[in-house]
């Protein structure tokens, strides 16, 4: 059994770990990253890239009936050839995966295959093949980036064919003539919306009063409209009593917000009820380490995301709120703790500023507060709400939307919320964080020229009129 040291060890090879692990080889540090899975975790080989390789190609389907129904381009769709679909994501997900493998070489990282296990606060052992095969000293800190797994509901134990995850529901046989989605946030939004453009039948159950929550209220009614006229069945401040297998697929028992309940059958029921960290068989108690009661792991300072243990840094899915649980939460948390393991001082991580997006058709995408949550806090507050159909490249796309701004009230009152649902909002909200991490009044933005013809000059025109000087639109 080898002995190791190095300066940094990360557990952990999802976004958290990787960017930690790149960012703290760039500044001089020796790194060794312990994986016992594939580099990139969660979001490279199950979540966030996959999944958005297929939400192209069912916006690409949508095209098809777009160009036929609206354009007068006389298209057909004969069929969605399923090995071909799953043969282009997974060639997408293997040359990212590559090319991250190729940065930590290059780095200099030291890739250790294996399940670390803490031993205390800077020593780790690595298990591979069921033996043990190495102990690892940190010289200056280890950062913990286990990451997390889906929520499974008792009784709703997943077989990766009738009842699935977020995490099998990509690598599932096929694609299913009816889907019960299970859950109205992001993930399961983007499910419903996937297989909805795919041709399937697709109910979607959210125990809340609206899809989407967390987001703005207006953000909800919107998106709840657009999906409804997609032919979506959308059930809000609903919840699942009890599902068995039937037949060919599933059978569930569903108690909506009004009403007796109702008997739902599909092909498949997807899960997507939230996340949990994984912190199991991770030795925390060793390192004098402990989770909260919902199994996050918090950080004893948040401007550096070091634990109560001294250099004992955490990063990703294992934080919890304000952190995101976002892979581009994560690159920033990276950025963070290993610059501080290097002995610098960056700025802490702006949760508030960090954008939220759900990648379904339409599609949403905000940063900072909603209106409700600005009144909660106590803000007086001026909001405008901008129709994308307001502008002519709103028109050519012809699927709704908005962008609402939430401001302070007063002619100097920065921008706490921007709020975009429709095309390629995913694309427009760059400029919004900027806004809001940058405590810029509507007035700073509104003196920045939008291109036209485009969809960000709603942007532009929301800013316009809080600012008193709007075109086509008054306040």
């Amino acid at each position: 059994m080898s002995e190791n040291s190095a300066d940094v060890i990360v557990i952990g090879g999802g976004t958290g770990g990787y960017s930690t692990a790149l960012r703290a080889a760039h500044l001089g540090l020796d790194v060794a990253l312990v994986e016992r899975d594939l580099v990139g975790g969660t979001c490279l080989h199950r979540g966030c890239v996959p999944s958005k390789a297929m939400l192209h190609a069912a916006e690409l389907v949508d095209g098809v009936a777009e160009a036929r129904e609206r354009w007068g381009v006389k298209a057909t769709l004969d069929s969605v050839e399923w090995s071909t679909l799953v043969a282009t994501r997974d060639d997408i997900v293997s040359r990212n995966h590559k090319g991250v493998e190729g940065q930590l070489a290059k780095a200099g990282v030291r890739l250790v295959r294996g399940t670390a296990t803490l031993a205390g606060p800077r020593e780790v052992t690595v298990r591979a093949d069921g033996a043990e095969a190495g102990r690892w000293t940190a010289r200056r800190g280890l950062v913990l980036a286990t990451g997390s797994r889906p929520r499974v509901l008792p009784g709703l134990e997943p077989d990766g064919t009738h009842i699935v995850t977020s995490d099998d529901a990509l690598f599932a046989p096929g694609l299913p003539e009816s889907v019960l989605v299970l859950g109205g946030g992001a993930i399961g939004v983007e499910y419903a919306s996937f297989h909805r453009s795919t041709g399937a039948e697709v109910t979607l159950v959210e125990a809340a009063e609206r899809l989407l929550p967390l987001e703005d209220e207006d953000v909800s009614r919107q998106l709840t409209r657009a999906l409804k006229k997609r032919g979506i069945t959308v059930l809000t401040g609903a919840r699942l009593l009890a599902a068995h297998r039937a037949g060919p697929g599933i059978e569930a028992r569903v108690r909506p917000a009004r009403g007796d309940g109702t008997t739902l059958g599909a092909q498949r029921l997807l899960v997507a009820v939230g996340r949990v960290p994984v912190t199991d068989g991770l030795g925390l108690a060793a390192a004098g380490l402990s989770t909260d009661p919902r199994g996050f792991l918090p950080p004893a300072d948040w401007t550096t995301l070091e634990t109560a243990v001294p250099g004992i840094h955490v990063v990703g899915d294992l934080l919890p709120p304000p952190s995101l649980g976002l892979a581009h939460a994560s690159f920033a948390e990276g950025l963070v703790v290993a610059e501080t393991l290097a002995g610098r001082t960056p700025r802490p991580v702006d949760y508030a500023a960090v954008p939220r997006v759900t990648y379904s058709s339409p599609q949403t995408a905000s940063v900072g507060l909603g209106e409700a949550e600005a009144k909660a806090a106590g803000y007086a507050v001026r909001v405008n709400t901008m129709p994308l159909t307001a502008t002519a490249k709103g028109m050519v796309h012809g699927q709704g939307g908005m962008v609402k701004v939430v401001a302070e009230d007063g002619p100097d009152g920065r921008v706490l919320g921007v709020h975009l649902v429709g095309p390629h909002v995913s694309e427009m909200i760059a400029e919004s964080q900027l806004a809001v991490a940058w405590d810029a009044s509507p007035e700073d933005i509104a003196q920045h020229v939008h291109p036209h013809p485009t969809l960000s000059e709603a942007v532009g025109e929301a800013f316009l009129t809080l600012a008193g000087r709007g075109l086509h639109q008054h306040a």
